[in-house]
């Protein structure tokens, strides 16, 4: 049998990230299976669906490298076979025509509060009509829904993820399966669909476990094959509860416009209810593939910790090389309007060895930006909180600075050399080497942590560097006087 699973997304918002792990995990199954990825987009709330949220949903995937097999589909060009479905369960009187005005279903609801379980009063009501009533207002034009008849018993399953999982029939309401203008709804809508594409495993999300029985029940009416079933435990926030928009972003959009690489996400995402049987925690995608199995789905809910996800792309932009991350750090220079492609990528070598240096110690791409500003720009900026903390002794520092400045000027502009000089000042200077150390990195970047300070000599070079000294001198000095 080859396994076909599908991801499918309703296209009435952006894609989050429990609808991104649901995605993932299907795609990593249908990988280490060799099976196929189907990709459906459920269209049918037509006035909350629209194009640009559809093609948002396809642009995250591609961006999280889940490429699918087959589709997109759209559940709404099912339409006719839906209705074909609802009626043949209602020919085989599997269902029955529901006449229940607004106030009765009003009525109900408070009733089947008092009632509790097996009390199904639209049922009661539709087999009270008697066939030559129904007919007649049929034929006069009376709307109805068409419900499903839940038969007595129980629903079982054994679920991939929990094991045996049990539902008694009695806690099932006749649910409805073709609303009133003629439209499905969920349950018959994702069973009509999944047949029709011969999905053979569903994974999905631990808030979809009670629509399985009476999808399971609706698969065994309509005589389909019933697919397996398994539910991911929900992703909660760090307060314990449901991940949502008051705990911080949460689409798929929102963290690359954040400059959050893809396969940091695709890392982050496995690992939030996933166990890979050891302590490894930085995965490139062919190696999730590799070892991934459904037996080490969680069967408890995972926290998502933001903290987790921006050290989990600190490491992936240390293991990418400065080539690969070119494309993506150019266009967010270029975003910020203070720099244009052309003057990074026309000196190469230069900007690509700006990028290795800051990729290691960065948690984002904004982070490369943010701190390549300091060397792509001709003035610094100096940070209040670095100048504060580093020169809060101006007269010192811009005389430290000054001395240090004479002696580059005539040094081997290498690593060692540098080093040497300014060990060499400090040591003459009776202070150790960090004291000057951080004065001269608030020159040279403006900020008040950097790479290692003789590898940022190294890429402003000799000219730059003894330029912003001497900028700094004057500052400090001005600073001083006033």
């Amino acid at each position: 049998m080859t396994v076909r699973v599908r991801f499918a997304p309703s296209p009435t918002g952006h894609l989050h990230v429990g609808g991104a792990r649901t995605a993932l995990f299907n795609w990593l199954f249908a990988r280490k299976s060799e099976g196929v990825f189907v990709l459906r987009i459920e269209d049918t709330d037509r006035e909350r669906s629209s194009d640009a949220m559809t093609e948002a949903i396809l642009h995250a995937l591609r961006w999280l490298g889940l490429d699918w097999d087959e589709g997109p589909f759209f559940q709404s060009q099912g339409l006719s076979r839906h209705q074909a479905d609802a009626q043949r369960l209602l020919e085989s009187a599997l269902a029955y025509r529901d006449f229940s005005t607004p106030e009765e279903v009003a009525r109900d609801r408070e009733a089947l509060i008092r009632a509790g379980r097996g009390y199904r009063p639209a049922r009661d009501r539709a087999d009270a009509l008697g066939p030559e009533e129904e007919t007649r207002r049929v034929e006069a034009g009376v709307p109805y829904a068409i419900r499903f008849r839940v038969r007595p018993g129980e629903t079982v399953w054994e679920d991939l993820v929990h094991g045996i999982t049990r539902f008694n029939n009695e806690d099932i309401d006749d649910l409805t399966i073709l609303r009133s203008d003629g439209t499905p709804t969920y349950n018959l809508a994702v069973v009509s669909d999944d047949a029709e594409m011969g999905i053979t495993h569903v994974i999905r999300g631990d808030d979809h476990l009670s629509n399985t029985p009476k999808q399971i029940l609706l698969y065994q009416a309509l005589g389909k094959s019933v697919p397996v079933f398994g539910h991911v435990p929900m992703i909660l926030g760090p307060d314990g509860k449901r991940l949502s928009k008051r705990h911080g972003a949460t689409s798929i959009a929102e963290y690359e416009d954040q400059g959050i690489l893809p396969g940091a996400m695709v890392n982050f995402l496995a690992l939030l209810g996933w166990n890979p049987g050891d302590e490894q925690e930085i995965f490139e995608l062919p190696e999730i593939v590799e070892r991934f199995t459904v037996e080490r789905i969680l069967k408890k809910s995972s926290v998502f910790d933001l903290e987790k996800l921006s050290w989990l792309t600190g490491r992936h932009l240390s293991r990418t090389p400065a080539s690969r991350l070119e494309p993506l750090v150019t266009e967010r220079f270029a975003r910020s309007g203070k720099t244009s492609p052309e003057a990074l990528t026309g000196r190469m070598d230069w900007y690509l060895g700006l990028i290795g240096l800051l990729k290691e110690r960065a948690r984002s791409l904004d982070d490369i930006v943010e701190q390549g500003m300091a060397y792509v720009l001709h003035e610094v900026v100096y940070e209040e909180a670095a100048v504060s903390k580093h020169w809060k002794d101006p007269q010192w520092a811009s005389a430290a600075l000054d001395r240090l400045g004479e002696r580059l000027s005539g040094c081997p502009w290498l690593p060692e050399d540098l080093e040497s000089e300014l060990r060499g000042l400090a040591a003459d200077l009776g202070v150790g080497a960090g004291r000057l150390i951080h004065p001269l990195r608030v020159a040279l970047t403006g900020q008040a942590v950097s790479p290692g300070i003789f590898d940022v000599m190294v890429l402003l070079g000799r000219e730059r560097t003894l330029g912003r000294i001497g900028r700094a001198v004057s500052a400090m000095r001005s600073k001083g006087k006033g």
